[in-house]
């Protein structure tokens, strides 16, 4: 057979991608996921106890997740379809690390360098250090079922956006533990974990969602 014909062949009685299956597929795997995430936060470190007092910051640090889960999530949909790369949609994944290191820049500015240890630091930075990607690999398990339904073709960059979107579930499940409410800790600590699941995300892409 020649290759014309091959095309040819392939390229006859294609079903179209049913756009509706794939953000219900999606949408299963972010419920798993972000549940799984926030059970693990329960059984592990728990609520926070003075939770009562603290729903600004809680809501600074889930205004600042949830938004990476919604722009990544709305790539991932597009990713999952082979041959999508929407380079606009990507680089808007930066802009919550711009508006959040912008804003920890500001905080630390308004006051002394003598405080900005503890803004920078914290009470419990390792924790932090290691509950959010700890929380992040079952959401980046149920994500990569949801991938491998589809058929992505930028493996690097899917596998990148996929570890954003469970750094992010796994940050807004910590989020409710945290003890630590200062802005410059939020930019420095969730900023870098949600970054560090992507990176490692962008490495297993290639192995896992292979065809």
């Amino acid at each position: 057979m020649k290759t014309d014909q091959l095309i040819d062949m392939l390229s006859t009685n294609v079903d179209p991608v049913k756009t509706v299956a794939i953000r219900k597929t999606l949408s299963l795997a972010l419920l798993i996921g972000g549940s799984a995430a926030f059970c693990l936060m329960l059984g592990t470190v728990g609520l926070r106890r003075e939770l009562s007092w603290s729903w600004n910051f809680l809501a600074l640090k889930l205004l600042f997740t949830v938004s990476l889960i919604g722009l990544g999530t709305a790539l991932l949909a597009k990713l999952a379809r082979p041959g999508q790369k929407n380079a606009k949609l990507s680089a808007l994944t930066l802009l919550p690390f711009i508006v959040i290191v912008l804003a920890g820049s500001i905080a630390l500015a308004s006051h002394t360098p003598m405080a900005w240890g503890k803004m920078l630091l914290g009470m419990n930075w390792f924790t932090c250090l290691f509950c959010i990607p700890l929380f992040a690999v079952l959401p980046f398990v149920a994500l990569i079922w949801f991938l491998r339904k589809g058929a992505p073709t930028e493996l690097k960059l899917t596998g990148a956006i996929a570890g954003l979107v469970a750094g992010a579930l796994g940050a807004t499940a910590y989020a409710f533990h945290c003890p630590d409410d200062s802005i410059p800790f939020i930019a420095v600590w969730y900023g870098a974990m949600v970054a560090l699941c992507a990176s490692i995300g962008s490495m297993l892409g290639p192995r896992l969602l292979r065809w």
